[in-house]
């Protein structure tokens, strides 16, 4: 009995899909396909870029491939375990495996925060000034910046990790949610948690508030230049540069204040539920997307590898 104590004391629940009963069969299936969806649209944007040397001149593309990246290993961080929990309908997690999943997810988060801001001043910079393009962005620079992007992800997350492993947690373990995030655990630990309250309010106005200014700023400046150009063709193709890069900021932003804003007005755990899921597991499956659908430079070069592989398969008749 006390080894089965020292067990559950171990372990969380998550309540996220728990109402669902017989339908959470149903709904592995469901995201088993968006699973593998993502996963494919994110490694063939990513491979794409890493094979077409076309690509490795203009910073954009070193950018999105990092953001592919990011968007493989957040929906992997969740997904995964999700799956299992809905396969089983035996929904816990080991506190070290819940720590885990904190670690990597508000690593991934908060590196795509950084790094979508810095893809919106890339735009700034080839829109704004687009002769000193290469000469302000390059290849030293961008390495630079995507280093310092996934370190300042690690940094914010090892901060949470750590001060959350200190925490107590005496009662409920029951996570009212499907996977492990700071703010519910907060809420389930019998420790005082005003420090980590006090860190966690800080660090999302440093990589929520001061991101999304930066990002309105940037675009302010674009909307700007893009409206001084006299010739409808000249705007239209200004739009085209930075229209796939807006369209995934207005989605990450637009899901993300949804779900930390949502609460405070009022409360619903099937409304926010559907906001976690769009946020995070069918946003990194757009992503591929639209940048398949809105960007030629990327319809082109994945054309290109197509008939490379298709020419490489192709047999040779003598």
């Amino acid at each position: 009995m006390d080894a089965w104590n020292q067990s559950h004391q171990n372990e969380f629940t998550f309540k996220g899909f728990s109402s669902l009963g017989h339908y959470q069969s149903s709904l592995f299936w469901v995201f088993l396909i968006v699973y593998m969806i993502t996963l494919s649209g994110n490694l063939m944007i990513f491979s794409t870029i890493c094979i077409d040397l076309h690509l490795h001149e203009m910073p954009m593309y070193f950018f999105l491939a990092n953001l592919s990246l990011l968007d493989i290993c957040s929906t992997s961080t969740i997904t995964p375990q999700m799956l299992a929990n809905l396969w089983t309908q035996i929904n816990t997690i080991s506190r070290n495996g819940c720590l885990a999943q904190l670690f990597f997810f508000a690593m991934c988060t908060a590196t795509e925060t950084i790094l979508l801001t810095l893809m919106a001043y890339d735009r700034y910079v080839a829109v704004c000034h687009p002769l000193r393009y290469m000469t302000i962005l390059n290849p030293r620079v961008c390495k630079i910046i995507a280093i310092s992007s996934w370190a300042s992800g690690i940094l914010n997350s090892l901060l949470h990790t750590m001060m959350t492993a200190r925490l107590s947690f005496c009662g409920s373990r029951d996570i009212q949610h499907y996977f492990c995030e700071v703010p519910a655990l907060l809420q389930l630990s019998c420790s005082d948690t005003f420090a980590n309250n006090v860190v966690l309010f800080v660090i999302s106005m440093y990589l929520g508030l001061g991101p999304c200014v930066c990002i309105i700023a940037s675009y302010a400046r674009i909307f700007s230049a893009v409206m001084k150009i006299d010739s409808s063709v000249g705007r239209s193709k200004a739009f085209s540069t930075f229209s796939s890069h807006l369209t995934v900021v207005v989605l990450f932003y637009g899901t993300s204040l949804f779900i930390y804003v949502h609460p405070f007005f009022s409360s619903s755990q099937g409304t926010d539920m559907v906001g976690s899921v769009i946020y995070t597991i069918i946003t990194p499956m757009i992503n591929p997307m639209i940048y398949c659908f809105r960007n030629k430079e990327v319809k082109k070069a994945l054309r290109k590898v197509m008939q490379k592989k298709h020419s490489f398969r192709a047999p040779v008749h003598k």
